[in-house]
């Protein structure tokens, strides 16, 4: 829905444009020359009501004048510096909850023309732990939001609920950060609290992620089963276990028991990529949580602890 919201303001920005333009190199100058006209025979300047009789600007020429300005200075802002998000589910809570309206850095990640999506500057890659905006591989309509786990050329285990992460590095490194390099190295975390959030009647644990660039709270549940048979498997690597190849991502929620991510599905091409989700400016709650919300829906209040920087 996004993607064709911006190529609705694209042709906006471009149709009423090329209609000023038209306007302005073939139709004001004739319009020009019949108010000359008139004001040479009436021997003076016309009053604004005379001249717009005398020479009338088209209602289209006069919308299209109006309205362009606005539309270009959005489609700029949508296209190349900031879109705004909704986050439509819980699988990135707790860092992210549903009602949460965020800002997304367009340009984090090289800047795309609006409409069929070609890298025209590059600018940087993503870092693990940043939290990305894509086009789902599987349906380039649908905007997914994740947590940046893997880079090209990692190897990502993950099992019995934990991370474990042997880096891409070059001949003759032992270490990349704080990460080893020819070992799965265990991602640390520590529990914070166990009854602060629900899946269901199951309590979920909270937990401190360290992924040795960033930390970040994850949600876990104790009592759900692996679903390791539904993993994307790729050809010669264990179930549980990838390779990440050259200009792709592996993408976790942090809400790891309720998430849909390359565990499943597989990995992010560089060419997917949105933008880095930076900034909550607004939060609303809802008394009876999000699948009970009806179209027409009013938020019961403003989370306003929640706005600001995205960790």
């Amino acid at each position: 829905m996004a993607g064709y919201f911006s190529v609705l303001l694209v042709l906006l920005t471009l149709g009423s444009g090329l209609i000023w333009l038209i306007d302005h190199l073939m139709f004001a100058p004739k319009r020009q020359e019949r108010l000359a006209i008139a004001q040479t025979s009436a021997g003076g300047q016309l009053d604004e009501e005379t001249a717009a009789l005398i020479a009338p600007e088209p209602m289209i020429t006069e919308t299209a004048k109006s309205i362009f300005p606005m539309i270009a200075a959005i489609t700029i802002f949508r296209s190349f510096i900031f879109e705004p998000f909704q986050i439509p589910s819980g699988s990135m809570m707790p860092t992210l909850l549903v009602g949460d309206f965020i800002l997304v850095q367009k340009y984090s990640y090289g800047i795309k023309d609006p409409v069929w999506r070609s890298q025209l500057v590059d600018v940087s890659e993503p870092e693990r732990g940043d939290i990305v905006v894509f086009k789902y591989p599987l349906d380039e309509r649908v905007d997914y939001i994740k947590r940046a786990i893997g880079l090209p050329g990692d190897k990502i285990v993950y099992r019995d609920k934990r991370l474990y992460i042997q880096p891409k590095c070059e001949e003759g490194e032992v270490q990349k950060g704080a990460l080893l390099c020819n070992e799965f190295n265990k991602i640390d975390f520590k529990l914070i609290n166990d009854n602060e959030f629900k899946q269901g009647p199951m309590d979920l644990a909270r937990l401190n992620e360290d992924l040795t660039t960033t930390n970040h709270d994850i949600l876990i549940n104790p009592k759900s089963p692996e679903r390791k048979g539904r993993y994307y498997q790729q050809l010669g690597t264990p179930a549980d276990e990838w390779v990440i190849p050259a200009d792709h991502y592996f993408m976790m929620g942090d809400n790891r028991d309720n998430s849909q991510d390359s565990r499943f599905w597989g990995f992010v091409p560089k060419e997917n990529l949105v933008g880095k989700a930076v900034f909550i400016w607004m939060s609303f709650e809802f008394d009876n949580g999000p699948d009970d919300i009806l179209p027409g829906w009013v938020p019961t209040g403003v989370r306003f602890e929640r706005l600001g920087n995205i960790q």
